[in-house]
């Protein structure tokens, strides 16, 4: 389904009430990604949607009657984000189609699928469901390794699906919740755990994966545990994967990034969280910028207001 025009990190809940079918078609028009909405019964349809944008996740609760949302070749053409999505059924039935694969969702069921490539979302009834859509980047999984997952049922009650799928209810359930001085915390932590869930059904059938899948994901993960050290280097990198060099930039350069801006995103994504967490009020923001690896205070600032156009200390702020 789908979220309303992004807004600044921290908005208070906004809710949407489709006066007509048309309303709704144009509410799921302007989302973060365009979809096209279709029903069988454009008389009696009705809708709502709940959203809230936290930093550079969007938080969704979608209730509807039965229509299907479908997310084009055309509409994956145009320019944007991609964005993962992942759908909790909350009530009723979904149907969700990607990659050749179908997932028949039913409360409690988790699901994810991925905007830059064509789906479909379909409820036969009324339903409701909560959508948690992030930018590929939020993971430090490839997103090809993910994809590997797409339109798959994640059953409720299931491994670690079940327990991110309590956690993300309850989160619907008390959306207050996402707006007080932990609201970017709990963010962080429902993608930690979506996260987690995914490596885990992953490392499930780890036998059937690409050997160049394997080494991307492990050295992305390497990356991510060595954030804190500034000497940290494509030439420490390779070394520590028994790889050239240029062996490791053509591994990101097929994700469309490089070993350099990966490490600087990473840390920058850090840095954003932390000075937002309540547990870090009273750092400053140098000492926390050092933690991760900027040292040069003048290149950290530059660096943070490039990525997300406020400086740290404005958005700490919240300005």
């Amino acid at each position: 389904m789908s979220a309303t025009t992004a807004r600044p990190a921290g908005q208070e809940l906004t809710s949407s009430v489709a006066a007509s079918f048309d309303h709704w078609r144009h509410l799921v028009a302007e989302s973060f990604v365009p979809l096209a909405a279709e029903t069988d019964r454009p008389d009696t349809f009705h809708g709502r949607m709940r959203s809230r944008v936290l930093d550079r996740m969007c938080i969704v609760e979608v209730s509807a009657s039965g229509h299907s949302v479908h997310r084009t070749p055309a509409l994956v053409a145009r320019p944007g984000q991609r964005y993962f999505k992942l759908n909790l059924q909350l009530e009723g039935t979904g149907l969700l189609i990607q990659d050749n694969r179908e997932a028949v969702l039913r409360p409690g069921d988790l699901a994810i699928y991925d905007t830059n490539r064509p789906y479909t979302l379909a409820f036969e009834e009324q339903a409701r469901v909560m959508v948690v859509m992030f930018p590929h980047d939020a993971l430090t999984l490839p997103p090809d390794y993910v994809g590997q997952l797409s339109a798959i049922r994640l059953a409720c009650g299931s491994g670690v699906a079940g327990v991110v799928g309590p956690f993300i209810a309850q989160l619907a359930a008390n959306p207050g919740l996402l707006g007080g001085p932990s609201g970017s915390r709990l963010a962080a932590n429902a993608l930690d755990l979506v996260s987690t869930m995914l490596h885990s059904e992953l490392d499930i059938a780890g036998d059937s994966l690409k050997p160049q899948v394997v080494l991307a994901t492990s050295v992305r993960e390497y990356i991510e545990a060595n954030l804190a050290d500034p000497q940290l280097s494509p030439a420490s990198i390779a070394a520590a994967h028994f790889i050239s060099t240029r062996h490791l930039h053509n591994i990101f350069h097929e994700s469309g990034a490089t070993v350099a801006s990966w490490i600087r995103s990473q840390r920058l994504e850090r840095i954003r969280r932390e000075l937002r967490d309540p547990l870090h009020t009273g750092t400053a923001v140098g000492a926390v910028a050092a933690r991760w690896g900027f040292l040069d205070a003048a290149h950290f600032s530059r660096s943070f207001r490039d990525a997300f156009g406020v400086s740290p200390s404005d958005w700490r702020r919240g300005a």
